[in-house]
C-alpha cells in the first residue's frame, strides 16, 4: 500500500491512477476526516464478492443450527405440488 497526502493525490492524480493500475492500492492520510484507501475496480470486485460469500456462509450456517434445532417445515410432495398449483 501506497501512503500519499491528499495535497498529492490532488495535484497529481495521473501518479495515483498510475499507481493503482500497476495493481497497488493508494492509501490518502487525511488525519482530521479519516484516511481512505483507493484501489482498482478489480480489487474492489474481489473485496465485494467476498463479503457476499462470507454474508452468504453465515446464512447457510444459521440455517443449519435451525435444522438441527429442529426448527423446519415438513410437507409432502402432494403439498408441495399444491403450493405450486396456487400461484
Amino acid at each position: 500500500m501506497v501512503p500519499l497526502k491528499t495535497a498529492e493525490v490532488q495535484g497529481d492524480f495521473k501518479k495515483v491512477s498510475d499507481i493503482v493500475k500497476s495493481g497497488e492500492k493508494v492509501l490518502v492520510r487525511r488525519p482530521r476526516t479519516g484516511n481512505i484507501v483507493i484501489l482498482s475496480e478489480k480489487d474492489y470486485k474481489e473485496l465485494d464478492k467476498a463479503k457476499r460469500n462470507l454474508e452468504y456462509m453465515r446464512k447457510l450456517d444459521d440455517a443449519w443450527e435451525d435444522f438441527k434445532a429442529g426448527k423446519v417445515v415438513v410437507k409432502t410432495m402432494e403439498e408441495l405440488e399444491e403450493m405450486g398449483r396456487c400461484e
